[in-house]
């Protein structure tokens, strides 16, 4: 037997067995080649697992030893309330009480005038070749504007004149000639047909008159057309006439009119609101700029409550004041009465799409959310008109960070002097 002996040789008359064992050579082991499966693993945890195991056992007890000392180290007794409410949000509040309130409808609108007349030429057209006003001038009834073309329409009345003229003479003569006739008739001087004649032709020059009158009063009338006149008092608005313009019959207009200078406020008003105030109720008006109110009247309020927007027309009558210009953004109030509500300040009221609310500290220093409806502002805050009876503790100020049911500690409690 030599040093690498041969494999075996099976007999030839020695059937094949499927069992049949792998002969594994010796050189293989000569060569530091193993059989053994490796299934993935490294080779350094195949041969030495030990590091390993020991690296897993002591990170479980370094996690341990973490969470035993957490825990031993919460404080316990006094101090873990203490830390507990430390972190209870502390919040002010106020008891709002009921107070005194005066209840006014406010809205919002601009100024116009009371009767706009749209002033603009009639009868010819033609260039303008003098404007006798500006705006903000006070205006008489009759005064003239502004002045068209008289160039074309002068000659034609000067011609019309002198045929009126004409036509009046051979009336009177043929009126002359008419009497004659009718006072030699008797006398039998001329003769029946002669008379009828006169008479025909003394007719028919007194309608020739008639005719020259009317066609003169006609051009008449279309030269005081090219003067446009103020066809009332008032104050001039706006002007859009220049000299050397044309104006046209249907055109833009040329002026416009305050009659009598009368202003007023127009505005809409909410539908639930309009039910309480009537026409010849006083009412205030705020300008923008202006500190001082203008006392005025409701003059109208409007029949027809607007489907979409759900407001109302409401017309307020002004006096008449320079600093009262049409055009201008105006507010208006109207006292509609007197009433006892609670008031809060204007931070203490929240609102989210589900409406308008305010936050409450109830018995078990809780917050609860109170949905309220607000029916006024006033220097000292917000009138509420439903939802508090005024002996709540409200919220006062960063009710938004809170959480209805949320725990909290009360600074103070503020009442509302009443």
């Amino acid at each position: 037997m030599g040093a690498y002996p041969e494999q075996p040789q099976q007999p030839a008359n020695e059937p094949e067995r499927s069992d049949s064992v792998t002969w594994i050579p010796r050189d293989r082991f000569m060569h530091g080649q193993s059989t053994t499966p490796s299934f993935g693993m490294p080779d350094t945890v195949r041969r030495n697992p030990t590091p390993w195991i020991v690296g897993g056992v002591a990170l479980l007890l370094l996690v341990g030893a973490l969470l035993i000392a957490r825990y031993t180290t919460q404080p316990k007794g006094p101090d873990a309330t203490a830390l507990r409410d430390a972190q209870i949000p502390l919040v002010s509040v106020i008891t709002p009480r009921v107070k005194a309130v005066t209840a006014t409808m406010s809205f919002t609108g601009s100024i116009h005038a009371r009767y706009d007349m749209a002033i603009g030429a009639e009868g010819e057209s033609g260039r303008i070749t003098a404007v006798f006003v500006e705006a903000g001038d006070q205006m008489k009834t009759g005064q003239v504007l502004a002045r068209i073309d008289q160039s074309v329409l002068a000659p034609q009345i000067n011609r019309l004149a002198a045929s009126l003229d004409e036509a009046k003479a051979q009336a009177n003569l043929s009126a002359a000639e008419y009497r004659r006739a009718l006072g030699v008739e008797a006398s039998g001087a001329l003769s029946a047909e002669e008379i009828a004649r006169r008479h025909a032709a003394s007719v028919t020059d007194e309608a020739r008159v008639k005719v020259a009158a009317a066609q003169l009063a006609e051009v008449q009338a279309r030269f005081a057309k090219t003067e446009i006149r103020a066809p009332s008092g008032g104050l001039v608005l706006t002007r859009n006439a220049e000299v050397g313009q044309t104006a046209s019959p249907g055109g833009e207009p040329l002026f416009r009119l305050a009659r009598d200078g009368e202003m007023e406020m127009r505005g809409q008003i909410a539908e639930r609101d309009i039910a309480a105030i009537s026409v010849n109720q006083a009412a205030q008006v705020y300008l923008t700029g202006l500190a001082q109110p203008f006392d005025g009247k409701v003059r109208l309020l409007g029949a027809v409550i607007d489907p979409q927007s759900r407001l109302g027309d409401i017309r307020v009558s002004l006096p008449k004041n320079p600093a009262i210009r049409s055009g201008a953004f105006a507010r208006g109030e109207v006292i509609v009465g007197n009433s006892e509500r609670p008031v809060v300040p204007q931070t203490a009221v929240l609102s989210d799409s589900e409406g308008t609310y305010v936050l409450i500290v109830n018995g078990e220093n809780k917050t609860e959310r109170r949905k309220v409806r607000v029916a006024n502002t006033v220097p000292e805050g917000l009138v509420i008109a439903e939802g508090l009876a005024g002996n709540e503790r409200v919220v006062s100020t960063a009710g938004a960070f809170l959480r209805a049911g949320e725990q909290v500690k009360v600074v103070a409690t503020q009442p509302e002097a009443t």
